[in-house]
Order: structure tokens, then sequence, then C-alpha cells
């Protein structure tokens, strides 16, 4: 009753658990994978080109004339990594993407490089992603503006829980949102240009203010501001890579499925993303990095997303369709987060079975879902939102760096790859031929924008995920390493392992009780070599007492009573067991240790203090053997006869160790 008790709001959040041969089942078919995994480069459209306008707006209205070229530049990238990234997804149909593509083709240091790109760009994509989608949020409800943080992170928390219900779950989840804002942006565009074209076109509510330039825009200064546009703009890719992670997810013919997927989520992105950019520049959106770069703006003006602009400039603010496209922007925004929460664990995992992460994110938990990657990324996404007060304007200046870096060693491995099948099917040479041109044209495309964006992000905060990808990095070759030490020393040899010449038992005794002679009956009935009850002595009377009763019960095994004038018992144990162990190194010392099994958890702070603290210091004990009796007492059969399994976390661990 009481596991039912607790399992219950577990049952509820989570659903039941699934067996594991229900693994075919959680397969996704090509309409519910895109917004599994294509919310984030779907969503990312719907602030790529405020990013862009909040660059150029550094240098003044005049810049934004270049807009529509460095729109262009963008969708040119974005069309290049998509083709790119499809013959991945044919090429590694195990999934892992940039991480599997460099392991294979560039080694183990250019793969743990892009896995700690990935990692950390999975924990920016939850927390800028929930960010913008609350942005939008206070964009329609401005009163909310105060609770932003906690309004983010517990969005962090119900789309980890929905993840946590299985992937196939969440797909269904998430498939209005993303959908329904696929529609609404393409009908709000479509009625804009419809609009413009009957001499209509849509006013931006911002279109009379003025933009005050910051920076220089003579000569090379106009250059270095469209590249940082551009690099802003790039967001628009993020997210790109996580079809090709979770190729396994998909049902078969698992590489065409996910390569048709991320070839459907091209021409959507592409195409929403060139009619919000266009349309932006139609209904004359400005805005600023800083509202005090606005020129004609009342007093106490709030600067409202570029989609928030757009969708009251064509629908009319207050209408049904403007809150509509309001509602499903920050729902997407939100559920692109999905991406990350599905590309996170699955290379988690990878890498936690390669040994360079815990082996615990290699495990499914009981929704066939890797659990341990979804609670550790909503938890890093959920400090980092409160960290940087869920500011997107600051969030965004650490994003995509990583991005980048994976692209790049993804493009450049899968160049090696086609080497490598060049000369094992020199009959296919044209098509490889081709394959190999596309992936070096996006390897050099995104090794340019990689370098791009450091140099023109880094003092913004960028230098803060470059300080984090070593250290990252180090902590997985730290664990693989140790990984690789501990197989070491756990190989079984030649020979085995030698018999111990001898067996002392060593029984340890406060009081001469039930629980004593239980345990110095289940010590006798080992047949060690030798037997010793042995108990510390805190205080003359009660030493003189154990020796007493011993004597009048005239027990078949000789008591030791050592000495203790400091009142300490942990280290006579442990010097009596070492004098042994230093007589004889091959001979082998079983420390019998009686324990109380209780039924409630309180009692457990009662009871069996120092036996636990012992049991911590001879398990660093080479050659000795520690042994738990439990001893029930009434109240945990009393919890037994209850039918609860859940006696206590304290007697779990107790009845786990009686039992080694």
């Amino acid at each position: 009753m009481k596991q039912a008790v607790l399992q219950a709001p577990k049952r509820f959040l989570v659903g039941r658990p699934l067996r594991t041969g229900q693994m075919g089942d959680t397969l996704l078919p090509k309409k519910l994978a895109l917004p599994v995994f294509c919310s984030d480069p779907l969503s990312s459209v719907a602030y790529a080109t405020e990013e862009i306008l909040l660059a150029l707006s550094l240098g003044g209205l005049a810049m934004f004339y270049l807009s529509w070229w460095v729109g262009a530049a963008t969708v040119f990238l974005l069309l290049v990594v998509t083709t790119s990234y499809r013959q991945t997804c044919h090429a590694y149909p195990n999934g892992g993407g940039a991480y599997a593509v460099s392991r294979a083709n560039l080694g183990e240091n250019a793969s743990l490089v892009a896995a700690s790109a990935l990692l950390i760009d999975y924990v920016m994509t939850v927390a800028v992603s929930v960010a913008a989608g609350v942005a939008n949020i206070i964009s329609a409800l401005p009163f909310l503006g105060s609770h932003a943080v906690a309004i983010s992170i517990g969005l962090i928390a119900l789309v980890a829980v929905m993840n946590l219900r299985g992937v196939k779950e969440s797909g269904r989840a998430f498939a209005v949102p993303t959908y329904g804002f696929v529609v609404s942006v393409f009908l709000m565009v479509l009625v804009g240009l419809f609009r413009t074209l009957s001499g209509h076109p849509p006013t931006a509510e911002s279109a009379h203010l003025t933009v005050h330039a910051t920076h220089s825009t003579a000569g090379a200064a106009v250059v270095l501001l469209g590249l940082r546009a551009f690099a802003q703009g790039c967001t628009a890719l993020t997210g790109v890579e996580a079809v090709s992670n979770g190729v396994p997810n998909f049902k078969r013919p698992k590489s065409r499925n996910a390569a048709t997927t991320l070839t459907i989520m091209g021409l959507l992105a592409v195409g929403m993303f060139a009619g919000i950019t266009a349309l932006a520049s139609i209904a004359h959106v400005h805005i600023a990095d800083s509202t005090a770069q606005l020129g004609g703006a009342p007093a106490g003006y709030e600067q409202k997303t570029v989609i928030a602009q757009l969708g009251t400039a064509v629908f009319g603010h207050g209408s049904v369709l403007f809150f509509l496209v309001q509602a499903f922007t920050a729902a997407i925004l939100v559920l692109a987060a999905n991406t990350a929460f599905n590309g996170f664990p699955i290379l988690a995992s990878i890498l936690g079975g390669d040994g360079y992460l815990p082996r615990q994110f290699a495990r499914r938990g009981d929704r066939l879902v890797f659990s341990n990657g979804i609670v550790i990324l909503s938890l890093l996404a959920g400090a980092l939102v409160w960290a940087f007060d869920a500011s997107t304007t600051r969030l965004i200046q650490l994003y995509i760096i990583g991005v980048f870096v994976s692209f790049t060693l993804s493009q450049a491995g899968m160049v090696r790859h086609w080497g490598e099948e060049l000369r094992r099917r020199p009959g296919q040479a044209p098509a490889i031929h081709r394959s190999r041109a596309i992936n070096f044209v996006g390897a050099v495309l995104t090794a340019l924008v990689l370098v791009i964006v450091l140099v023109t992000k880094f003092t913004h905060g960028a230098w803060i995920v470059v300080v984090t990808m070593p250290v990252v990095f180090l902590m997985m070759k730290a664990i693989h390493r140790h990984y690789r030490r501990v197989a070491a020393e756990l190989a079984a040899g030649e020979n085995g392992v030698p018999l111990p010449s001898r067996i002392h038992a060593v029984v340890l005794v406060s009081k001469l009780h039930t629980p004593t002679l239980r345990a110095l009956a289940f010590a006798r009935a080992t047949r060690p070599s030798t037997i010793i009850a042995l108990s510390v002595a805190t205080s003359e009377e009660e030493a003189s007492a154990l020796q007493r009763e011993w004597g009048e019960r005239d027990l078949p095994v000789p008591l030791k009573i050592l000495d203790s004038p400091y009142r300490d018992i942990t280290g006579p144990v442990l010097d009596y067991v070492g004098r042994i162990r230093m007589k004889s190194p091959r001979d082998v010392v079983c420390v019998f240790i009686p324990e109380y099994v209780v039924g409630r958890w309180w009692e457990h702070l009662l009871h069996n203090q120092s036996a636990f603290r012992l049991k911590a210091r001879l398990l660093f004990r080479p050659g000795v053997m520690v042994t738990s009796v439990p001893w029930q007492l009434g109240s945990a059969e009393a919890a037994l006869a209850r039918g609860s399994e859940d006696t206590s976390f304290a007697a779990r661990r107790q009845v786990r160790s009686g039992a080694a």
C-alpha cells in the first residue's frame, strides 16, 4: 500500500512502465518525428530575423538594407547544411551525428570536441528557446514580465515531464503546436504579401521610429557589422543535426525516413525565415539593441518582438489571429527545447556506452527513454535561465558556438568518409564525388561561420562557451581513463583468484542479545579457520558485565575486549583487523556486524550509526570482507505484513548489504 502511494505521483506524471520488448512501439513516423526532432530549427525562424535586425541596428537605420543580403546568405547556408546532414543519416544509421562521424573518421579527440560542443549547445537550446518563448508571451501579456524566470523554469519542467513519458507521447503532444506554428506563420506571410501586392502593405507599429547608430558605418565597419548580423542570423541553423542523432528512433526504413524528415524541415524553415525577413522589411520593422537607440519612442516604450509586430501589422492588434500567432509562436519556442530533450539524452547514452560519461546515461527508464539525460538537461538549463535572468538577448550571445563546431567537424569527417568509400567502391565514383563535394562545401562554410561567430561574439559572452568546452572535454577524458583503469583492475587473470590460506571470522559485539547470538551462529556456520567475538570497551562497568554474561552462557566462541580510553569504537577495531592481516597477508578477515532492520525512517536515526561508519572504513581495507547480519525489529515485520516492499531507504540498504 505504501509503495503504491509513493509510486502514484510518478505514474500519473510519467505513465506505466514499458517492457523492453515494446521498443518497436516507440518508433516514430515522419509526421511525429518532425515535431520531436525539428521543433528547434523550425522555431529558430521566430527570432533569427530579429537577431539580424538587432545586430544591424548598431549601425543605425541605414544599415537595415543589409537584412536582405544577410538573410539570403543564411538561407543558402541552411540549405547546404541540411543537404549535408541528409547524407549523414544514410552513412551513419545508428545515430550519434557529429560525434559518430568524427569518431569514425577524425579520431577520439575530434569526436569528443564535437560531443562537448553538442552537449553544451543542447543545454543552450533549452535555455534560449524557453526564454524566447516566454518573451513572446510577455509581448502579448506584459503584466507577466516580472515572472519571466519562474515561468521559464516551470516550462522547462513541463517539457521534461512530457519527454519522460516517452518519445512517441511527446511527439503527439507537441505536434499541434508545431504544425500550428508553421500554418500560422505561412498564413501571416501570405496575407502580408497579398496586401503588399494589392497596394496596401502592412506597416509595423515601430515604422515611424528612427534608429540611432552606436557604431561607425564607414569602410570595414560595415563589413564587420554585416558579419555580426550574419553570425546572429545563423541561429536559424540550430538543431539541424538532431535528426541525424536520432535516426534509430525512426520507423523503418530509418535512414530514408530521417533524410525525408530533414528535407521537409529544411524547406519549411527556409520558407518561413525568408517570408518573415521579407515581411519585416516591407512593414519597416524597426528594432534596436537598446531602447535608447530608438528616436521618437514615447517614455516607457517596450520593444515587441518582430513576430509580434508583424502579427499586429498584418492581422491587427488584439485580433484572434494575432493572439493565435503569438500563442503558437510562444508554444513552438518553448517546445523547441524538445529537440534538445531528444538529442542530449541520445548523445549522452552513446557517450555513456563508450565510457566517456557515467554508464547510467546509457540506461533507459520506465518509458524506454534515457531518463537520466532528460533530468540532467532540465536541471542544467534551469540553472542557466536563473543565472541569466531568462534574458534571450544575454543567452543568445552564448549560442551557436557549439553548433558550428559540431557542424564543421561533422562535415570534415564526412569528406574523409567519402574518400574511404571511393577506395572501396570505385565503380560509384560520380555519386561519391558529388556527395564529397557537398560535404566539402559544408565544411568550408561552417568553418568560416565558426570563425565569424567567435570573432563577433567572443567579448559578448561567447568566451564562456569557449572556456566550458575544454572543461567538458577534459571531464570526458578523465571519466574514460577511470573506466579503463577499473576495467584493467577487474580483468580476470589467467590463473583466476587464489584461495585464501585461512579465513578469520570476527564478530562485533556491543551487547549479548539475540542479534549478537544470531551473528555468532551465522559466523560459525561458515566454518572459518578461526573465530573470535570482538567488543570495544568504552566503560569498565559494561565490559565487566559483558564478560560475566559471556561466561555464564558458556558460549563456544572466545570473547576479546579492546580497551578504548578515548571512547572510540572504529579505531580499535580497524587496528585489530590490521594486525591479523599483517601476520598473514594471504589470509582473509571476515567481519560480521549485527544490524537492526527498522520499518520507519525515523527509527533508522536511532540505530546502526556506529555500524555504518565502521563498514565505510572497513570496505577500503584489502583482504577484509564485511557481512551484515540483519535482525528485523517489530516495525519492520509490521511493514512487511502490510505488503510494503519499500519499508524505508535505510532498510533496503541494510537488506542489500546483508545479502552481500
